[in-house]
């Protein structure tokens, strides 16, 4: 028999964070990496990335003072572009930019033989960019980080969660020996969902 558990709507979040950290425990993250850590298990149930998530030592702080300057955020997918809270940002003076749905980013991708998620990074790099949250495309991610090495783009802060079995992990793991801030979770697991978690736990944290 299923017994439902009585809760007022506005409490179920908080009660969803209480489970979360009495199920998980002790764990190796400072306060702040936690508050993102425990976000991304809140949006998609999954304790092991725990495990996964990994931060660099500035990433937290690059992170925030990118959104409190009021620097855009440039996403790989619509979807992020969605679910990030533009409320939130909106109050910094920033605002989420998506580009890989734009005719101009497709012919970028036809006239250079790439992706369209690897032609809006380009496009999105003269955009005031603070941070790019990549959940869904290594191949964004994977031009990002090309991008930065070659001295074009500066992002304060990289999220570079994507997930699947074509160059995911090894995109990640990339990303988590870069010298620059990021966030990073290892492996195949990721996502969209993962990404917008990172980025709304910053905007509540800025």
């Amino acid at each position: 028999m299923v017994t439902l558990q009585p809760i007022a709507p506005q409490d179920i979040e908080a009660e969803s964070f209480r489970i979360i950290e009495r199920e998980l425990g002790p764990t190796r993250f400072a306060p702040e990496e936690f508050a993102v850590v425990r976000r991304a298990i809140h949006a998609t149930g999954d304790f092991g990335f725990a495990e996964q998530f990994r931060f660099h030592p500035r990433a937290m702080a690059a992170g925030l003072a990118a959104i409190r300057a009021g620097k855009n955020i440039l996403v790989d997918v619509t979807m992020a572009a969605s679910g990030i809270s533009a409320g939130l940002l909106g109050r910094f003076g920033g605002k989420v930019i998506c580009r890989v749905a734009e005719p101009e980013t497709a012919a970028l991708a036809k006239e250079g033989g790439t992706t369209r998620s690897d032609a809006a990074m380009v496009r999105g790099t003269g955009d005031n960019i603070g941070i790019v949250a990549v959940g869904n495309a290594p191949t964004a991610l994977l031009k990002v980080m090309d991008l930065i090495d070659r001295g074009l783009f500066a992002p304060d802060l990289v999220i570079g969660v994507p997930v699947g079995f074509v160059n995911a992990a090894e995109s990640k793991e990339l990303l988590a020996a870069k010298p620059y801030p990021f966030i990073t979770a290892l492996g195949r697991k990721g996502g969209t969902p993962v990404a917008v978690a990172t980025v709304n736990a910053l905007l509540r944290l800025a």
